[in-house]
């Protein structure tokens, strides 16, 4: 059975770390000042400001501020702050049989995501893909914060993800299955296969999005998760947006949806707004869903929180 932090109340701490790569002092506490406004107090890591080329500081101080958030009874959710490179380093050190024993719901996406599944396999914590701190500024779409505090605060089920209006889901294989979500981010997920930490998509919904990169890399990535069984083992999938992904000789995103992906016949719905998207849903990695792929419908069964 999947664990769960509490649910957010106004006026709870919310944990802040950097697990990759650093944003920077002057952009730290600036947004830590907007979700201050929001009605939050934050607690800091000890190396929220480190610096260390394109890493916030070592592995080692990475995941022990990481860990001082599970250790804090004051902290009722950990918010990352961006993502970038790096998160894999962090998951060597982290004690997860303690982190079951004390869960926080865990809030990013982008290279976080490797952070998610791994809380989800090895701890059977429900993290949430969604808002990093550097979302909390002016310019992010209002969707993104309802969807946000919806999951962190609502134990309240079945609901579903949907999409702003005017961005409709797309349902491509026709099926209904249910299962636990697991994915994310195209690149953290394959840059874990081989690992101790790879992905376990056997029997789940696998979410899938990517950002900034020409279709043949992603065409060469999902064939990398094909070989390594992850496509095969999965239940069904969802595809989240590829941003800014250029088309390459003459293949699109949707192209590669509909020559690569359709054909496992797995139920499939595209187009979540997602990850690295303008518009970001806010997706429990961990919790089980009904995918129905004909009605291109994804509906939670169980939350990301436990009632407080």
């Amino acid at each position: 059975m999947a664990v769960k932090g509490p649910a957010l109340r106004k006026g709870d701490a919310i944990g802040v770390v950097t697990l990759g790569s650093p944003p920077g002092r002057t952009v730290i506490d600036a947004r830590i000042r907007d979700l201050q406004g929001l009605g939050f107090r934050v607690i800091i890591g000890r190396h929220i400001y480190a610096e260390n080329g394109f890493l916030a500081g070592t592995d080692q101080e990475r995941a022990e501020d990481l860990m001082s958030m599970f250790a804090d009874p004051r902290v009722k959710m950990v918010l990352t702050i961006r993502g970038g490179v790096g998160v894999e380093g962090v998951l060597p050190y982290l004690d997860y049989g303690y982190i079951a024993r004390n869960p926080k719901l865990v809030s990013g996406y982008s290279d976080i995501t490797i952070l998610l599944n791994a809380l989800y396999r090895f701890s059977g914590l429900v993290a949430l893909h969604s808002l990093m701190l550097i979302d909390f500024r002016a310019g992010t779409p209002a969707y993104n914060f309802e969807q946000f505090f919806a999951a962190a605060s609502s134990p309240a089920v079945p609901c579903a993800i949907a999409n702003p209006p005017g961005m409709p889901l797309s349902g491509r294989v026709p099926g209904a299955v249910q299962g636990p979500i697991v994915g994310g981010n195209l690149t953290s997920i394959v840059g874990s296969l081989g690992t101790p930490f790879e992905i376990d998509t056997a029997g789940a919904i696998l979410l899938l999005e990517e950002t900034h990169e020409p279709v043949n890399r992603v065409y060469r990535m999902l064939e990398q998760l094909r070989l390594a069984g992850k496509l095969r083992d999965c239940a069904g999938l969802i595809i989240g947006e590829c941003t800014r992904c250029e088309e390459a000789y003459g293949k699109t995103y949707e192209d590669l949806i509909d020559e690569f992906l359709v054909p496992l016949g797995k139920p499939l719905v595209a187009g979540l707004a997602s990850g690295h998207g303008h518009y970001k849903a806010a997706i429990p990695i961990g919790a089980r869903a009904l995918l129905d792929g004909g009605a291109g419908r994804l509906t939670l069964l169980e939350p990301a929180v436990r009632p407080v």
